[in-house]
């Protein structure tokens, strides 16, 4: 397993567990905002082996409870399922983080009752995920598929959205569609990158922003020194206005009226749904 980071204690990523984290490098999806990017391409390893990490485990099994298993996408790691036995082994409850993209998986680490918690990323309706994921591959087959698989097992769900800017509340009521009669949903605050933590108001307001693309990933943001309009049709530069004079799709997080109104949409479908991280 390719391990790109390991949180030996959380009180928050497992409900009602205390767990460690094992971050996996390596992602099929190239989300914008990710916060773990560094996770995406596989290149980064961690200095932690999985056999430091099972010793570890087996040193805290009178506190901690679980383990979370998450990413990058775990499903992309060839030995998950033997890593989970072996952790299972050691009596502790599994919980997988996943973006539903590897269903068969999915479907037999269920079928060998290898997880007790699966927690699955819907990242925007179906006709514009590829807007988030910056993929070209379609994964319309896999999500449904997964969604469906994870809805009628037996364990413990929930299914999570990053309510990114280009994510328009049509976008929430077609995936609240998608999930309907799902147990449980979290819409989540969407941070705007760390690359753009330390630019100041007065820089935000007075410039634009230049999106640097490598292999469709975000790598960078630059200041911009230009008074003309954003020309959205080239591919290789696409120049962003925080505050949407030129592009709807802006870095600024939606309003907190906009979330109440999307999971308002999100309660009409779905059995139980919150926001989290206000």
């Amino acid at each position: 397993m390719k391990i790109g980071g390991f949180l030996k204690q959380s009180f928050i990523d497992f409900p009602k567990t205390i767990s460690a984290v094992i971050f996996t490098s390596g992602c099929n999806f190239n989300c914008w905002y990710c916060h773990n990017p560094q996770l995406i391409n596989g290149n980064c390893t961690y200095e932690t082996t999985i056999a430091e990490i099972y010793d570890f485990l087996k040193s805290r099994k009178n506190f901690l409870e679980g383990v979370v298993i998450s990413g990058g996408e775990p499903t992309l790691q060839p030995n998950l399922k033997e890593v989970i036995i072996n952790i299972k082994n050691l009596g502790y409850k599994i919980k997988l983080d996943t973006n539903g993209s590897n269903p068969e998986i999915l479907q037999d680490l269920l079928n060998e009752n290898l997880l007790d918690y699966v927690a699955m990323d819907i990242k925007n309706s179906l006709k514009n995920y590829n807007k988030t994921t910056k993929t070209k591959k379609s994964f319309e087959k896999e999500i449904k598929q997964s969604i469906k698989i994870i809805m009628e097992s037996d364990v413990d769900y929930e299914f999570r959205t990053t309510f990114a800017p280009e994510i328009t509340l049509n976008d929430i009521n077609a995936m609240a569609l998608l999930i309907k009669e799902a147990k449980l949903f979290y819409l989540q605050k969407y941070e705007i990158p760390s690359s753009l933590a330390n630019i100041s108001q007065e820089q935000i307001e007075q410039k634009q922003f230049v999106q640097t693309q490598s292999t469709n990933n975000i790598s960078a943001f630059t200041l911009l020194n230009s008074q003309t309009p954003p020309d959205f049709t080239n591919p290789k530069s696409a120049k962003i206005n925080l505050y949407s004079k030129y592009n709807q799709t802006a870095l600024l997080p939606h309003s907190r009226t906009t979330y109440n109104t999307a999971i308002e949409i999100m309660k009409k479908y779905v059995i139980n749904a919150n926001i989290r991280g206000f």
